[in-house]
């Protein structure tokens, strides 16, 4: 925050608590990723030899060029947009994303270049079942058993499914109850708790007390690292190595691995779940989606050549 040399001593210890409250705002991954943009456009100003903090809307406006002549992906280039605009605001100046000049040179990319993301595909329940064969018998296939049906059965996002404690859990008559104490779309809440079913062919819950039970977890991190010699860590497997282990087993089970992230256990639930015939609001229980209009893109994916109106035409 500007400013902070003119107050008072008294006054900054406060001033330093509230700005660790104001960066907590973000989930602490978006923080990574606004520091990591930032670098970049101050790492560019640095040869430029222009300033970073406070910069003018040219300087924004000729690095986001710069950056998309160097291949950068348009949701990457608003990404940084965001970061920017995040720094100059937590440092009390006007950001200069605000100006038309940035604003018309991220429209002028995005045309240009095109703003469709690119969709990974989805974990369906076909690939998740062919993916879990190829799990081992060993601590590590059992974990990656557990991890793969949990994350697909519960729609999760690769940064809750890392972030669950054994706590988190309540294994009951009907199946299982886990609560979600904090995710990307609700920061501030307290948590909210979803139910998983039981499978016949592939049962999350029977996996996830398999592995529990052998790896003998009774507190702490629910899914962790396990290491060749099968001794498990205690600290909390990565996101980034839930997305690898999608990709692993994807290609273990004869499909392309680059096809695959972290989010296709998410997004394989709601598309099988759509493909079933299963009612929107029932798929938001599970994915906790705020928007109907989010998971439409779903069951209209699904449902594509339903009742095609150009069917019998030809």
């Amino acid at each position: 925050m500007a400013g902070r040399a003119t107050l008072p001593a008294t006054l900054r210890p406060e001033l330093e608590e509230a700005m660790s409250y104001a960066q907590a705002e973000k989930a602490a991954a978006t923080r990574r990723a606004y520091r990591s943009d930032f670098d970049q456009l101050r790492a560019w100003c640095h040869v430029k030899g222009v300033p970073a903090l406070p910069a003018k809307p040219e300087t924004v406006a000729a690095f986001l060029a710069a950056e998309a002549s160097r291949g950068a992906k348009p949701s990457t280039i608003g990404r940084r947009v965001a970061a920017i605009r995040y720094a100059h605001k937590l440092a009390n100046h006007e950001p200069p994303t605000n100006s038309e000049a940035v604003k018309a040179t991220l429209r002028g990319i995005r045309r240009t270049l095109g703003n469709a993301p690119a969709r990974k595909a989805p974990a369906t329940v076909d690939k998740i079942i062919g993916m879990v064969d190829k799990a081992g018998t060993d601590l590590k296939g059992l974990r990656d058993r557990a991890l793969l049906l949990l994350g697909f059965a519960g729609a999760f996002r690769r940064s809750e499914l890392v972030a669950l404690n054994v706590t988190h859990l309540q294994f009951c008559d009907s199946g299982l109850r886990v609560t979600i104490s904090k995710s990307k779309t609700e920061q501030e809440s307290q948590g909210t708790t979803i139910a998983i079913v039981r499978g016949s062919c592939a049962c999350p819950i029977n996996a996830l007390r398999t592995w529990i039970n052998l790896a003998k977890i009774s507190h702490g991190p629910l899914f962790r690292p396990v290491t060749r010699a099968g001794s498990i860590s205690p600290r909390r497997l990565s996101a980034r190595a839930v997305a690898e282990l999608v990709k692993t087993y994807g290609r273990l089970a004869g499909l392309k691995a680059a096809d695959f992230s972290g989010h296709s256990l998410r997004s394989g639930f709601l598309t099988s779940a759509a493909a079933r015939g299963a009612s929107i609001f029932k798929m938001m229980d599970v994915s906790r989606h705020k928007s109907v209009d989010t998971l439409r893109g779903y069951v209209r994916d699904a449902e594509m050549f339903r009742n095609h109106a150009g069917d019998g035409l030809l």
